[in-house]
Protein backbone atom coordinates (compact mmCIF):
# COMPACT_ATOMS: atom_id res chain seq x y z
CA UNK A 1 0.00 0.00 0.00
CA UNK A 2 1.66 3.31 -1.27
CA UNK A 3 1.77 5.93 1.01
CA UNK A 4 0.02 9.58 0.08
CA UNK A 5 2.30 12.46 -0.83
CA UNK A 6 0.23 14.88 0.22
CA UNK A 7 -0.54 13.36 3.37
CA UNK A 8 3.63 13.19 3.99
CA UNK A 9 3.33 17.66 2.47
CA UNK A 10 0.64 18.46 4.90
CA UNK A 11 3.32 16.80 8.17
CA UNK A 12 6.04 18.31 9.91
CA UNK A 13 9.63 17.07 9.04
CA UNK A 14 9.74 13.79 11.28
CA UNK A 15 13.43 13.34 12.89
CA UNK A 16 14.76 16.09 11.24
CA UNK A 17 17.21 17.03 14.64
CA UNK A 18 18.42 15.12 18.06
CA UNK A 19 18.44 15.33 21.35
CA UNK A 20 20.91 17.96 21.74
CA UNK A 21 19.80 19.91 19.18
CA UNK A 22 16.51 19.53 21.47
CA UNK A 23 18.57 20.56 24.66
CA UNK A 24 20.18 23.51 22.99
CA UNK A 25 16.94 24.67 21.64
CA UNK A 26 15.91 24.25 25.07
CA UNK A 27 18.42 26.61 26.42
CA UNK A 28 18.56 28.95 24.03
CA UNK A 29 15.00 29.79 24.19
CA UNK A 30 15.53 31.25 28.29
CA UNK A 31 18.56 33.00 26.90
CA UNK A 32 20.36 32.68 30.13
CA UNK A 33 23.01 35.20 29.21
CA UNK A 34 20.39 37.90 28.97
CA UNK A 35 18.25 36.48 31.28
CA UNK A 36 20.93 36.79 34.38
CA UNK A 37 21.64 40.64 33.10
CA UNK A 38 18.29 41.56 33.28
CA UNK A 39 17.32 39.93 36.71
CA UNK A 40 20.79 39.33 38.40
CA UNK A 41 20.29 43.16 39.96
CA UNK A 42 16.46 43.21 41.17
CA UNK A 43 16.71 39.37 42.93
CA UNK A 44 20.14 41.10 44.73
CA UNK A 45 18.32 44.15 45.62
CA UNK A 46 15.93 41.86 47.19
CA UNK A 47 17.51 39.46 48.76
CA UNK A 48 21.14 40.06 48.83
CA UNK A 49 24.04 37.46 48.71
CA UNK A 50 20.98 34.85 49.17
CA UNK A 51 20.50 35.72 44.86
CA UNK A 52 21.65 31.76 44.25
CA UNK A 53 19.47 30.58 46.84
CA UNK A 54 15.91 31.91 45.27
CA UNK A 55 17.32 30.76 41.75
CA UNK A 56 17.58 27.54 43.09
CA UNK A 57 14.13 27.50 44.88
CA UNK A 58 12.70 28.94 41.84
CA UNK A 59 14.14 25.70 39.85
CA UNK A 60 11.62 23.47 41.93
CA UNK A 61 8.65 24.53 40.19
CA UNK A 62 10.28 24.63 36.81
CA UNK A 63 11.39 21.02 37.83
CA UNK A 64 7.80 19.39 38.32
CA UNK A 65 6.56 20.89 35.17
CA UNK A 66 9.19 19.74 33.08
CA UNK A 67 8.29 16.38 34.38
CA UNK A 68 4.69 16.86 33.44
CA UNK A 69 5.61 17.94 30.11
CA UNK A 70 7.98 14.75 29.69
CA UNK A 71 5.37 12.47 30.45
CA UNK A 72 2.16 14.00 28.70
CA UNK A 73 4.75 14.10 25.44
CA UNK A 74 4.93 10.54 25.88
CA UNK A 75 1.47 10.02 25.24
CA UNK A 76 0.74 12.45 23.26
CA UNK A 77 3.60 13.72 20.39
CA UNK A 78 1.58 16.88 19.48
CA UNK A 79 3.72 20.24 18.61
CA UNK A 80 1.31 22.20 19.96
CA UNK A 81 2.18 20.56 23.51
CA UNK A 82 0.23 22.65 26.31
CA UNK A 83 -3.15 22.95 23.62
CA UNK A 84 -3.28 19.19 22.70
CA UNK A 85 -2.40 18.01 26.37
CA UNK A 86 -4.50 20.03 28.37
CA UNK A 87 -7.77 19.68 25.90
CA UNK A 88 -7.18 15.44 25.91
CA UNK A 89 -7.36 16.09 29.84
CA UNK A 90 -9.26 18.36 30.66
CA UNK A 91 -11.47 19.87 27.48
CA UNK A 92 -11.46 21.98 24.64
CA UNK A 93 -12.22 25.33 26.68
CA UNK A 94 -9.59 24.88 28.76
CA UNK A 95 -7.10 23.74 25.92
CA UNK A 96 -7.73 26.78 23.79
CA UNK A 97 -7.30 29.51 26.31
CA UNK A 98 -3.80 27.14 27.72
CA UNK A 99 -2.69 27.45 23.42
CA UNK A 100 -3.62 31.02 23.51
CA UNK A 101 -0.83 32.15 26.59
CA UNK A 102 1.60 30.49 24.89
CA UNK A 103 0.85 32.06 21.47
CA UNK A 104 1.21 35.66 23.01
CA UNK A 105 3.94 35.15 25.22
CA UNK A 106 5.59 34.54 22.02
CA UNK A 107 4.17 37.80 20.52
CA UNK A 108 4.98 39.55 24.00
CA UNK A 109 8.56 38.98 24.04
CA UNK A 110 10.42 38.54 20.18
CA UNK A 111 10.25 42.04 20.16
CA UNK A 112 12.28 42.98 23.23
CA UNK A 113 14.68 39.70 22.81
CA UNK A 114 15.31 41.12 19.02
CA UNK A 115 15.58 44.92 20.64
CA UNK A 116 18.07 43.70 23.04
CA UNK A 117 20.15 41.70 20.74
CA UNK A 118 20.38 44.26 17.97
CA UNK A 119 21.58 46.97 21.17
CA UNK A 120 24.24 45.04 22.57
CA UNK A 121 25.46 44.13 18.86
CA UNK A 122 25.88 47.52 18.45
CA UNK A 123 27.59 47.93 21.72
CA UNK A 124 29.88 45.19 21.35
CA UNK A 125 30.97 47.35 18.05
CA UNK A 126 31.61 50.09 20.49
CA UNK A 127 28.69 52.23 18.74
CA UNK A 128 27.32 53.29 21.86
CA UNK A 129 25.83 56.26 20.65
CA UNK A 130 23.52 53.94 17.75
CA UNK A 131 22.78 51.76 20.54
CA UNK A 132 20.63 54.55 22.26
CA UNK A 133 19.16 55.66 19.41
CA UNK A 134 15.52 54.54 19.04
CA UNK A 135 15.01 55.39 15.20
CA UNK A 136 18.18 53.48 14.36
CA UNK A 137 17.02 50.57 16.64
CA UNK A 138 13.26 50.11 15.96
CA UNK A 139 13.83 49.51 12.40
CA UNK A 140 17.32 46.87 12.74
CA UNK A 141 15.06 44.93 15.50
CA UNK A 142 12.27 44.44 12.67
CA UNK A 143 15.06 43.17 9.64
CA UNK A 144 16.14 40.93 12.95
CA UNK A 145 12.71 39.54 13.73
CA UNK A 146 12.30 39.21 9.64
CA UNK A 147 15.73 37.13 9.26
CA UNK A 148 15.54 34.56 12.39
CA UNK A 149 11.80 34.10 11.25
CA UNK A 150 13.14 33.46 7.37
CA UNK A 151 15.72 30.55 9.08
CA UNK A 152 12.78 28.90 10.98
CA UNK A 153 11.16 28.68 7.95
CA UNK A 154 13.86 27.40 5.73
CA UNK A 155 14.03 24.35 8.13
CA UNK A 156 14.53 23.02 11.68
CA UNK A 157 18.15 21.56 10.78
CA UNK A 158 19.20 24.86 9.71
CA UNK A 159 17.90 26.58 13.00
CA UNK A 160 19.33 23.48 14.86
CA UNK A 161 22.73 24.58 13.75
CA UNK A 162 22.33 28.02 13.88
CA UNK A 163 21.50 27.46 17.57
CA UNK A 164 24.52 25.34 18.44
CA UNK A 165 26.87 28.07 16.89
CA UNK A 166 24.88 30.68 19.28
CA UNK A 167 24.88 28.74 22.34
CA UNK A 168 28.39 27.69 22.22
CA UNK A 169 29.34 31.20 21.55
CA UNK A 170 27.49 32.29 24.59
CA UNK A 171 28.18 29.50 27.03
CA UNK A 172 32.07 30.13 26.74
CA UNK A 173 31.49 33.67 27.11
CA UNK A 174 29.69 33.15 30.35
CA UNK A 175 32.10 30.41 31.44
CA UNK A 176 35.29 32.79 30.98
CA UNK A 177 33.29 35.69 32.60
CA UNK A 178 32.48 33.53 35.79
CA UNK A 179 35.92 32.09 36.49
CA UNK A 180 37.75 35.26 35.99
CA UNK A 181 35.27 37.25 37.97
CA UNK A 182 35.31 34.21 40.52
CA UNK A 183 38.55 34.25 40.63
CA UNK A 184 39.43 37.98 41.42
CA UNK A 185 36.68 38.24 43.96
CA UNK A 186 38.44 35.46 46.14
CA UNK A 187 41.55 36.95 45.27
CA UNK A 188 41.05 39.89 46.91
CA UNK A 189 41.55 41.31 43.07
CA UNK A 190 38.59 43.52 42.53
CA UNK A 191 38.33 47.17 41.90
CA UNK A 192 34.17 46.88 44.15
CA UNK A 193 33.18 45.79 47.41
CA UNK A 194 34.37 41.58 46.50
CA UNK A 195 32.62 39.04 49.43
CA UNK A 196 34.37 35.43 50.31
CA UNK A 197 31.51 33.10 48.87
CA UNK A 198 29.78 30.76 51.25
CA UNK A 199 27.13 27.49 50.68
CA UNK A 200 24.96 29.73 52.94
CA UNK A 201 23.73 31.70 50.10
CA UNK A 202 22.02 28.82 49.04
CA UNK A 203 19.60 29.64 51.77
CA UNK A 204 16.11 31.08 49.88
CA UNK A 205 14.94 31.88 52.97
CA UNK A 206 17.31 33.79 54.62
CA UNK A 207 14.98 36.98 54.00
CA UNK A 208 11.98 35.56 53.74
CA UNK A 209 8.85 37.45 53.31
CA UNK A 210 7.43 39.75 50.45
CA UNK A 211 11.41 39.75 49.19
CA UNK A 212 11.19 35.87 48.83
CA UNK A 213 8.51 35.73 47.21
CA UNK A 214 9.36 38.80 44.47
CA UNK A 215 12.76 36.67 44.19
CA UNK A 216 10.92 33.68 43.12
CA UNK A 217 8.71 35.74 40.61
CA UNK A 218 11.84 36.88 38.92
CA UNK A 219 13.17 33.31 38.92
CA UNK A 220 10.30 31.52 37.46
CA UNK A 221 10.76 34.18 34.79
CA UNK A 222 14.31 33.43 34.33
CA UNK A 223 13.27 29.18 33.60
CA UNK A 224 10.48 30.53 30.87
CA UNK A 225 10.94 28.80 27.61
CA UNK A 226 12.90 25.12 27.99
CA UNK A 227 9.63 23.86 26.26
CA UNK A 228 10.35 25.20 22.89
CA UNK A 229 12.22 21.56 23.27
CA UNK A 230 9.06 19.91 23.61
CA UNK A 231 7.24 21.69 20.84
CA UNK A 232 9.48 20.25 18.37
CA UNK A 233 8.60 16.73 19.22
CA UNK A 234 7.12 16.47 15.89
CA UNK A 235 10.61 17.23 14.25
CA UNK A 236 12.61 15.08 16.82
CA UNK A 237 14.01 11.54 16.70
CA UNK A 238 12.63 8.86 19.48
CA UNK A 239 10.13 12.00 19.47
CA UNK A 240 7.76 9.93 22.44
CA UNK A 241 11.21 10.46 24.76
CA UNK A 242 13.61 12.83 23.72
CA UNK A 243 12.00 15.98 23.43
CA UNK A 244 10.72 15.79 27.40
CA UNK A 245 14.40 14.93 28.50
CA UNK A 246 15.24 17.80 26.67
CA UNK A 247 13.29 19.67 28.69
CA UNK A 248 13.91 18.39 31.68
CA UNK A 249 18.13 18.27 30.70
CA UNK A 250 17.74 21.75 29.95
CA UNK A 251 16.51 22.83 33.04
CA UNK A 252 19.43 21.55 35.52
CA UNK A 253 21.68 23.30 32.81
CA UNK A 254 20.48 26.24 33.34
CA UNK A 255 20.39 26.00 37.09
CA UNK A 256 24.15 25.05 37.63
CA UNK A 257 24.62 27.98 34.61
CA UNK A 258 22.05 30.89 37.10
CA UNK A 259 23.97 29.16 40.34
CA UNK A 260 27.54 29.78 38.74
CA UNK A 261 27.26 33.48 37.72
CA UNK A 262 25.18 34.37 39.91
CA UNK A 263 27.98 33.33 42.84
CA UNK A 264 30.24 34.91 40.59
CA UNK A 265 28.53 38.11 40.13
CA UNK A 266 28.35 38.71 43.71
CA UNK A 267 31.77 37.52 44.69
CA UNK A 268 32.92 40.29 42.52
CA UNK A 269 30.89 42.81 42.73
CA UNK A 270 29.26 42.28 46.33
CA UNK A 271 25.63 42.72 46.91
CA UNK A 272 25.36 46.58 47.53
CA UNK A 273 27.23 47.66 43.74
CA UNK A 274 24.61 45.14 42.33
CA UNK A 275 21.53 46.73 44.48
CA UNK A 276 22.81 50.20 43.81
CA UNK A 277 22.84 49.31 40.01
CA UNK A 278 19.53 47.57 39.62
CA UNK A 279 17.95 50.00 37.61
CA UNK A 280 20.31 49.69 34.67
CA UNK A 281 18.54 45.94 33.79
CA UNK A 282 20.54 44.08 31.36
CA UNK A 283 23.20 47.04 31.00
CA UNK A 284 24.70 45.58 34.16
CA UNK A 285 26.65 43.21 32.57
CA UNK A 286 28.40 46.23 30.82
CA UNK A 287 29.15 47.88 33.72
CA UNK A 288 30.40 44.71 35.15
CA UNK A 289 32.15 42.80 31.62
CA UNK A 290 34.86 45.97 31.86
CA UNK A 291 35.59 45.98 35.71
CA UNK A 292 36.21 41.94 35.51
CA UNK A 293 37.33 41.33 31.95
CA UNK A 294 39.11 44.83 31.03
CA UNK A 295 39.53 45.07 27.39
CA UNK A 296 37.77 42.05 26.66
CA UNK A 297 34.58 43.24 28.24
CA UNK A 298 32.91 42.62 24.29
CA UNK A 299 33.17 39.15 25.32
CA UNK A 300 30.33 39.59 27.69
CA UNK A 301 28.47 41.98 26.08
CA UNK A 302 28.61 39.70 22.84
CA UNK A 303 27.11 36.78 24.91
CA UNK A 304 24.12 38.77 25.99
CA UNK A 305 23.63 39.56 22.19
CA UNK A 306 24.12 36.72 21.27
CA UNK A 307 21.40 35.26 23.71
CA UNK A 308 19.07 37.60 22.83
CA UNK A 309 19.75 36.65 19.04
CA UNK A 310 19.12 33.21 19.85
CA UNK A 311 16.37 33.32 21.84
CA UNK A 312 14.24 35.64 19.58
CA UNK A 313 14.54 32.84 16.84
CA UNK A 314 13.42 29.98 19.24
CA UNK A 315 10.79 31.68 21.16
CA UNK A 316 8.91 31.82 17.38
CA UNK A 317 8.90 28.04 18.02
CA UNK A 318 6.35 27.32 20.51
CA UNK A 319 4.03 30.27 19.17
CA UNK A 320 4.06 29.23 15.55
CA UNK A 321 3.47 25.70 16.56
CA UNK A 322 0.54 25.89 18.74
CA UNK A 323 -0.50 28.04 16.02
CA UNK A 324 -0.35 24.71 13.92
CA UNK A 325 -1.82 22.72 16.55
CA UNK A 326 -4.88 24.66 16.94
CA UNK A 327 -5.63 25.29 13.45
CA UNK A 328 -5.46 21.40 12.33
CA UNK A 329 -8.13 20.81 14.92
CA UNK A 330 -10.14 23.33 13.50
CA UNK A 331 -9.46 25.78 16.72
CA UNK A 332 -8.22 28.58 14.61
CA UNK A 333 -8.59 29.51 10.95
CA UNK A 334 -7.02 26.53 8.51
CA UNK A 335 -5.11 28.67 6.53
CA UNK A 336 -2.51 28.60 9.67
CA UNK A 337 -2.16 24.54 9.39
CA UNK A 338 -0.24 25.00 6.20
CA UNK A 339 3.25 23.52 5.95
CA UNK A 340 5.73 24.42 3.21
CA UNK A 341 5.56 21.51 0.86
CA UNK A 342 9.84 21.43 0.47
CA UNK A 343 10.79 22.60 3.63
CA UNK A 344 8.06 21.22 5.70
CA UNK A 345 7.83 23.92 8.15
CA UNK A 346 4.74 25.69 9.06
CA UNK A 347 5.18 28.62 7.19
CA UNK A 348 2.24 30.72 7.22
CA UNK A 349 1.94 30.30 10.90
CA UNK A 350 5.49 30.98 11.61
CA UNK A 351 5.14 34.45 9.65
CA UNK A 352 2.33 35.30 11.29
CA UNK A 353 3.44 35.20 14.64
CA UNK A 354 6.11 37.32 13.32
CA UNK A 355 4.19 39.90 11.86
CA UNK A 356 1.92 40.27 14.87
CA UNK A 357 5.21 40.16 17.20
CA UNK A 358 6.68 43.45 15.06
CA UNK A 359 3.22 45.07 15.05
CA UNK A 360 3.42 44.76 18.68
CA UNK A 361 7.12 46.25 19.33
CA UNK A 362 6.85 48.51 17.08
CA UNK A 363 3.14 50.00 18.40
CA UNK A 364 4.57 49.69 22.24
CA UNK A 365 8.32 50.93 21.95
CA UNK A 366 6.27 54.36 20.03
CA UNK A 367 4.45 54.61 23.41
CA UNK A 368 7.17 54.68 25.36
CA UNK A 369 10.36 52.32 26.23
CA UNK A 370 9.12 51.84 29.56
CA UNK A 371 5.85 50.45 28.27
CA UNK A 372 8.06 47.70 25.72
CA UNK A 373 9.56 46.63 29.75
CA UNK A 374 5.64 46.55 31.47
CA UNK A 375 4.76 44.21 28.32
CA UNK A 376 7.51 42.51 29.36
CA UNK A 377 6.13 42.02 32.95
CA UNK A 378 3.14 41.14 31.80
CA UNK A 379 4.41 38.16 30.62
CA UNK A 380 4.65 36.47 34.30
CA UNK A 381 0.85 36.25 33.89
CA UNK A 382 0.65 34.09 31.08
CA UNK A 383 3.75 31.76 32.05
CA UNK A 384 2.41 31.22 35.29
CA UNK A 385 -0.98 30.16 33.93
CA UNK A 386 0.06 27.78 30.82
CA UNK A 387 2.80 26.13 33.29
CA UNK A 388 0.38 25.70 35.58
CA UNK A 389 -2.78 24.58 33.62
CA UNK A 390 -0.14 21.49 32.39
CA UNK A 391 1.06 20.40 35.69
CA UNK A 392 -2.75 19.80 36.53
CA UNK A 393 -3.34 18.02 33.22
CA UNK A 394 -0.75 16.00 33.74
CA UNK A 395 -2.34 14.62 37.19
CA UNK A 396 -5.63 14.69 36.09
CA UNK A 397 -5.31 12.35 32.83
CA UNK A 398 -3.20 10.24 34.89
CA UNK A 399 -5.59 9.92 37.67
CA UNK A 400 -6.26 6.50 37.62
CA UNK A 401 -2.73 5.85 37.24
CA UNK A 402 -1.11 7.70 40.34
CA UNK A 403 -1.40 5.11 43.06
CA UNK A 404 0.02 1.91 40.95
CA UNK A 405 3.68 3.02 41.99
CA UNK A 406 5.62 5.36 44.56
CA UNK A 407 7.09 7.31 41.37
CA UNK A 408 3.65 7.88 39.37
CA UNK A 409 2.39 9.39 42.57
CA UNK A 410 5.12 11.87 42.27
CA UNK A 411 6.32 12.13 38.71
CA UNK A 412 2.62 12.87 36.99
CA UNK A 413 0.94 13.29 40.52
CA UNK A 414 2.37 15.58 43.71
CA UNK A 415 5.49 16.78 41.48
CA UNK A 416 3.04 18.30 38.77
CA UNK A 417 0.29 19.35 41.26
CA UNK A 418 3.00 21.08 43.99
CA UNK A 419 4.49 22.88 40.82
CA UNK A 420 1.18 24.12 39.81
CA UNK A 421 0.00 25.61 42.94
CA UNK A 422 3.23 27.38 43.91
CA UNK A 423 3.11 28.68 39.86
CA UNK A 424 -0.92 29.79 40.57
CA UNK A 425 0.34 30.92 44.54
CA UNK A 426 2.91 33.59 42.61
CA UNK A 427 0.55 34.13 39.95
CA UNK A 428 -2.13 35.48 42.52
CA UNK A 429 0.72 37.77 43.82
CA UNK A 430 1.68 38.87 40.64
CA UNK A 431 -1.49 40.47 40.06
CA UNK A 432 -1.21 41.91 43.38
CA UNK A 433 1.78 43.51 42.68
CA UNK A 434 1.21 44.12 38.82
CA UNK A 435 -1.88 46.42 39.93
CA UNK A 436 -0.16 48.76 40.98
CA UNK A 437 0.80 51.81 38.72
CA UNK A 438 3.66 53.16 40.76
CA UNK A 439 5.55 49.86 40.67
CA UNK A 440 5.54 49.50 37.28
CA UNK A 441 8.28 50.90 34.99
CA UNK A 442 6.51 53.67 33.47
CA UNK A 443 4.87 54.67 36.38
CA UNK A 444 1.62 55.56 35.26
CA UNK A 445 -2.19 54.42 35.29
CA UNK A 446 -4.05 52.74 33.15
CA UNK A 447 -7.76 52.96 33.38
CA UNK A 448 -7.04 53.13 37.20
CA UNK A 449 -4.49 49.83 36.97
CA UNK A 450 -1.41 49.13 36.16
CA UNK A 451 0.15 49.04 32.70
CA UNK A 452 1.55 45.19 32.95
CA UNK A 453 -1.86 44.12 34.64
CA UNK A 454 -4.21 46.01 32.18
CA UNK A 455 -1.53 44.31 29.09
CA UNK A 456 -2.06 40.77 30.79
CA UNK A 457 -5.53 40.71 31.65
CA UNK A 458 -6.14 42.38 28.29
CA UNK A 459 -4.43 39.79 26.26
CA UNK A 460 -7.00 36.86 28.46
CA UNK A 461 -9.86 39.06 27.91
CA UNK A 462 -9.35 39.32 23.61
CA UNK A 463 -9.16 35.39 23.50
CA UNK A 464 -11.60 34.78 25.78
CA UNK A 465 -14.00 37.15 22.78
CA UNK A 466 -11.81 35.55 20.41
CA UNK A 467 -12.47 32.23 21.62
CA UNK A 468 -16.21 32.15 21.64
CA UNK A 469 -16.57 34.21 18.04
CA UNK A 470 -14.50 31.06 16.83
CA UNK A 471 -16.55 28.60 18.51
CA UNK A 472 -19.57 30.42 17.28
CA UNK A 473 -17.98 30.38 13.56
CA UNK A 474 -16.79 26.44 13.97
CA UNK A 475 -18.21 23.96 16.14
CA UNK A 476 -15.50 21.14 15.20
CA UNK A 477 -12.48 21.59 17.16
CA UNK A 478 -15.69 21.87 20.75
CA UNK A 479 -16.75 18.53 20.25
CA UNK A 480 -13.67 16.58 21.43
CA UNK A 481 -14.24 15.20 24.82
CA UNK A 482 -11.59 15.32 27.65
CA UNK A 483 -10.27 11.63 28.39
CA UNK A 484 -8.05 9.51 30.79
CA UNK A 485 -4.97 7.44 30.67
CA UNK A 486 -6.26 4.07 30.65
CA UNK A 487 -4.65 1.46 33.26
CA UNK A 488 -2.51 0.22 30.49
CA UNK A 489 -1.01 3.07 28.97
CA UNK A 490 2.40 3.27 29.83
CA UNK A 491 4.17 6.03 32.10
Amino acid sequence: MGTDPDAAEAQLKPDAISFVDALVIGLASTSPAYTLAAIIGPVVALVGVNAPGVLLASFVPMLFIASAFHHLNRVDQDCGTTFSWVTRAMGPWSGWIGGWAIAMTGVLVIGSLADIAVRFGLLTLGLDDLAATNALVIPLTAVVIVAVTALCVLGTEISARFQNVLILAQVLSLLVFAIVAIARGVAGDSPLDPVTPSVSWLNPFAEGGAALTAGLLLGVFAFWGWESAVNLTEETRDSASAPGRAGIASTVVLLMTYLAVAYAVITFAGPAFLADNDEEGELIFALLGEQVLGGWDWLLLLSVATSALASTQTTIIPASRTGLSMARRAALPHRLAHIHPRYRTPDVSTWTVAAIAIAWYVLISLISENALFDSLTALSLLIAFYYSLTGIACAVYYRKQLLRSVSNLILIGLGPLVGAALLIYLLVLSVTDLNDPGASSSGVSWFGFGPPLVIGVGIFLIGIVFMIAWRLRDVRFWRERPGIAPDTEQV
